[in-house]
């Protein structure tokens, strides 16, 4: 009986990112609560991909630990209110694209999974995040739709799970996030 691929390259990938974590943050207690969220996101990747659902069993769990680790004051710099807003407007940013997309097509973009992620992301990252967070997983999942499309791969109505893009874009604002925001704050805003 042979092994998949996919498990050892998915302890392989979980591995490469857990070493990041725990080099980026050091040995903390945040180390480890940034751990469940770096595992909870792989987790949550590879079912979004399989099965095009993020369930609430992760999602919700990861928004009350984001609440949590920024009321405790692990060291993430992001105060409770900030994470409280973070929480709501991610939420609400993916329900207003959800239902403008809708009214103006008539289908669904995404699911409510997606703005439960993006609300578990902005507990724990604060609402600042939550621009670039969008963007980056909108712009990095254009392009590999567009690219399955070229390459005849899938075609416009089949659906991409929006879940993986939002937990890359997240885990990178996690550990590369000041750096990325000071490099947009200097290029893009000037």
């Amino acid at each position: 009986m042979s092994i998949s691929v996919r498990y050892p390259s998915v302890e392989v990938v979980t591995g490469i990112l857990s070493g990041l974590v725990a080099y980026t943050f050091g040995a903390t207690w945040l180390t480890l609560a940034v751990l469940i969220l770096t595992w909870s996101l792989v987790v949550l990747t590879l079912i979004d991909f399989e099965h095009q659902l993020l369930p609430d069993v992760i999602t919700l769990p990861l928004l009350w630990l984001g609440l949590l680790v920024n009321t405790l004051d692990f060291g993430f710099g992001i105060s409770l209110e900030e994470a409280v807003i973070g929480a709501i407007a991610g939420y609400s940013i993916l329900w207003a694209f959800y239902w403008v997309f809708k009214l103006a097509t008539g289908k669904e973009g995404m699911g409510y999974g997606d703005f439960k992620l993006l609300s578990a992301l902005g507990a724990w990252m604060g609402w600042k995040s939550l621009l670039l967070i969008i963007g980056l997983s909108s712009i990095v999942c254009a392009i590999l739709g567009l690219i399955m499309i070229l390459a005849k791969r899938s075609d416009k109505s089949m659906p991409i799970p929006f879940g993986p893009f939002l937990a890359g874009a997240g885990f990178i604002m996690l550990i590369w996030g000041p750096q990325i925001s000071s490099f947009y704050s200097n290029a893009v805003i000037g």
